[in-house]
C-alpha cells in the first residue's frame, strides 16, 4: 500500500495504532519460463514496481481499523446491509438507496425474524462498491457515464494467504513475475508478499480479455504455485485463506464521468485503480477524500441532490490524477 493517501488523512496513524506495521524491504520482478527464472537487475525494475517507502498490510484489518475511526468521529456504518435499489425523486434525481431483505430462504420465502429492507435517504449518495458494482452498472447505464469514453477492461485477481516456517519468511519482501504460466497473448502476471508473523500473499493477476478459450485462471494460479522460484516460499507452508476479486484496468481513458445528480462514485466504482502498479487503496482513499471536500462545500451552500461538477474538478487538479495519467498507457504496452 501506498501510505500517500492516509499520510493526507490521517496524519498520526502509526501513533493511532494503525494495523500498518511491514514495509517494504525489497523488490524483484522476475521473468518466469516454465522452469527457469530471470530475476531482473535492480537497474532494470521499472518504476511502478518499485516500493520503497509502501507497506505490505492487511486490507482486511486496515478497513475495520479505518472503520473504528470513523466511528469514533460519529460515523454510523451499517456493517452486513448491501444497498440494493437507487431511490429517485420525479426529476431522476438520487435521494438514496434501499438495503436488501435480510431473511429470505433460497426460493424468496420469508424466514422467522425477517427484516424488509429500509430505505436511507441522503443530500448525496456516494457510491463505493468497487469494480463493477451492481448499482454502478445500472447508473452508469441509465445517465450514459461512459459516453465518450474507452470500453472498460478488467482481471480477476486470485489470492491466497500461508503462514510458512519462519525460515522461509523474509518480511518486508515483494516480488512480482511476468511471463509463464500465461502465454504471449494474456495480461497479467503473479505477486508474492511477504507479511510479518511468517504470513505470505501468494496470487496471480489475469485479464479478463484472454483469446484462449481453454484458460483457466484458477488453474494457471494452481501452476504458478508449482514453479521453483514461488514454490520455495510455501513449501512446508499452510494456506490458511484465499479469495478473489475483479480488478479493473481500463485506466483513466475509461473512467466513466464521476458526477451523478444526487450522487458521485469514488474508488474502483470510479476505475481509480492504478493498474501499472497493481494498486487502489491509495487512490480509493484520495478520490473518498475529494468527494467529501465537494460535498462539504456544497452542503455550506445548502445544496443537495445535484451534479457536483466540481468533483470532477478537483480529481483532475489532484495528485490521483497526475498518477492515473502517468501509468494510462501500461496496458497497450504491456
Amino acid at each position: 500500500m501506498d501510505p500517500r493517501a492516509l499520510n493526507e488523512l490521517i496524519p498520526d496513524w502509526q501513533e493511532r495504532g494503525a494495523p500498518i506495521k511491514q514495509p517494504v524491504t525489497q523488490d524483484k520482478l522476475l521473468l518466469l519460463t516454465n522452469e527457469k527464472c530471470i530475476n531482473l537487475p535492480d537497474a532494470l525494475i521499472p518504476d511502478n514496481f518499485r516500493n520503497h517507502g509502501n507497506f505490505i498490510v492487511s486490507l482486511g484489518n486496515l478497513i475495520k481499523w479505518l472503520a473504528g475511526q470513523a466511528e469514533t468521529s460519529g460515523v454510523d456504518i451499517y456493517a452486513g446491509f448491501s444497498a440494493t435499489e437507487i431511490l429517485y425523486d420525479q426529476d431522476t434525481n438520487i435521494i438514496g438507496v434501499v438495503t436488501g431483505d435480510m431473511g429470505r430462504h433460497r426460493d424468496g420465502s420469508k424466514k422467522e425474524g425477517f427484516l424488509s429492507g429500509i430505505e436511507i435517504l441522503a443530500k448525496y449518495t456516494i457510491f463505493a462498491e468497487g469494480a463493477r458494482g451492481s448499482l454502478a452498472k445500472e447508473l452508469i447505464k441509465k445517465f450514459h457515464l461512459d459516453t465518450g469514453k474507452a470500453p472498460q477492461s478488467f482481471s480477476i485477481g486470485i489470492k491466497e494467504l500461508w503462514e510458512v516456517p519462519s525460515d522461509q519468511s523474509h518480511p518486508g519482501l515483494v516480488i512480482h513475475t511476468t511471463g509463464w504460466p500465461l502465454d504471449k497473448e494474456s495480461f497479467g502476471g503473479g505477486f508474492l508478499y511477504h507479511l510479518n508473523d511468517n504470513k505470505i500473499a501468494l496470487g496471480l493477476v489475469v485479464g479478463l480479455d484472454y483469446s484462449n478459450p481453454w484458460l483457466s485462471p484458477f488453474q494457471e494460479m494452481q501452476r504458478l504455485k508449482t514453479h521453483p522460484s514461488i514454490r520455495k516460499y510455501i513449501d512446508r507452508g499452510k494456506r490458511i485463506g484465499y479469495g478473489a476479486r475483479a480488478i479493473n484496468n481500463g485506466g483513466i481513458a475509461s473512467m466513466p464521468d464521476p458526477c451523478l445528480p444526487g450522487g458521485l462514485l469514488i474508488g474502483c466504482n470510479a476505475g481509480t485503480l492504478n493498474a501499472s502498479r497493481i494498486k487502489g487503496i491509495h487512490t480509493a482513499i484520495k478520490s473518498g477524500m475529494i468527494a467529501a471536500d465537494a460535498i462539504f462545500n456544497a452542503l455550506l451552500d445548502n445544496r443537495k441532490n445535484d451534479i457536483l461538477t466540481e468533483y470532477q474538478t478537483l480529481l483532475r487538479q489532484s495528485w490521483l490524477w497526475q498518477e492515473l495519467e502517468n501509468g494510462s498507457n501500461f496496458k497497450p504496452l504491456v
